[in-house]
């Protein structure tokens, strides 16, 4: 006979402590990765120990820059969070002495793709880390029996200008054209006629 197990059979600190880590188990699988890069539009929280008026959550602008006190305007567009922090550390040295800064990334919708057309699920999709069409296209459930596989294009906006880049996705699932599977970036609208 299969006996249950009680709530008395197992110690309520370990108890604990297992729920507490299967918990940050599911938390720390949403994390961002370490090597993601800022976005317009993706959101920040700064803080400097013990500088209460250095502590902003920030929204960075469509240009990629933001402005902090004491630093002014910066450039977030490209850099990780890590390569922020220390950029902010090394400007605060002017000011405080051994800041210490830290720099967390607290939204990532400027790193936001939008696939339209034939696909499963049409729509916005904010990807948690750099993607490239085939991600995004799985995403979006895959194409559909109408697609037409190999005039799948990407419009990319950068600095007032749109370029079209091309895709062939028939040709990447048989292995050739795969310089065509790009990595997006945010702001980049994928079309699938």
């Amino acid at each position: 006979m299969t006996k249950l197990i009680s709530s008395t059979m197992i110690p309520k600190g370990l108890l604990l402590l297992l729920i507490y880590c299967f918990s940050m188990m599911g938390w720390a699988s949403e994390q961002l990765s370490p090597s993601y890069r800022l976005n317009a539009g993706d959101s920040i929280a700064i803080s400097v120990w013990n500088e209460e008026q250095l502590q902003q959550e920030i929204t960075i602008l469509p240009d990629g820059r933001f402005s902090f006190p004491l630093v002014g305007e910066l450039e977030a567009k490209g850099k990780t969070a890590q390569q922020l922090q220390q950029l902010i550390t090394q400007k605060l040295t002017n000011f405080l002495t051994d800041p210490l800064v830290t720099v967390t990334v607290v939204g990532v919708d400027g790193n936001t793709v939008y696939v339209l057309g034939k696909v499963a699920q049409p729509g916005r999709y904010v990807m948690q880390q750099q993607a490239d069409v085939v991600k995004a296209l799985s995403l979006a459930g895959g194409l559909s029996s109408y697609a037409q596989e190999n005039d799948i294009i990407v419009l990319r906006r950068q600095g007032g200008r749109q370029t079209t880049y091309p895709v062939h996705y028939a040709d990447i699932k048989s292995g050739q054209s795969l310089a065509t599977n790009i990595v997006l970036h945010g702001g980049d609208v994928l079309i699938i006629p």
